[in-house]
This record gives structure tokens, sequence and C-alpha cells, in this order.
């Protein structure tokens, strides 16, 4: 029988029973990978709450001071560095 959960995830669990009491599930294996995957998902999103939360006090940058940082112009394109050829023409 499937069934949805709270996570969007259509489940079609197979209980194995030993002496009367439930002890083990059998998923399809697609699922089993669908579950992996989500499990993945928030593990990361719980690392970057935690980085987000350990960077609280520390000094950002704007968005101007990290275009410089990484020599790109306003529009987004890389700054032309002068070449030789154009040293030259000045």
């Amino acid at each position: 029988m499937a069934r949805r959960n709270k996570f969007g995830l259509n489940l079609h669990p197979e209980v194995l029973k030993k002496n009367g009491r439930k002890q083990f599930v059998v998923l399809p294996y697609e699922e089993f990978v669908l579950i992996q995957e989500r499990l993945e998902d928030a593990q990361h999103l719980l690392d970057l709450r935690r980085a987000v939360a350990g960077d609280k006090n520390e000094p950002g940058l704007s968005t101007n001071e990290l275009r410089d940082r990484l020599g790109l112009a306003r529009n987004g394109s890389r700054k032309r560095k002068p070449t030789a050829s154009r040293r030259r023409k000045a």
C-alpha cells in the first residue's frame, strides 16, 4: 500500500515481521535512493545553517567590494587588464 508522507514521498514499504513483531522494512530501490538524496539535502541544509549562524558577527562585503575582489566589472564581465599593445598606444 502506497503512503504519501509530509515530505511528499510516495513510499511502498513492505513490513517484515519476526515472532509477530515488526522487524524490517523493504522498499523499492528507487524509493531508497530518493530517501538517501533527501537525507543528504537535509544534512547540507543543516551544515549551511550552522555556517551562516557562525558568521553572524563576521564583517561582510558589499556587492561592489566583492566585484572588485573578483576583478569583475559592474555589468558582471571581467575587467580587462591593460595589455602591452594597449599600453604602447597610450
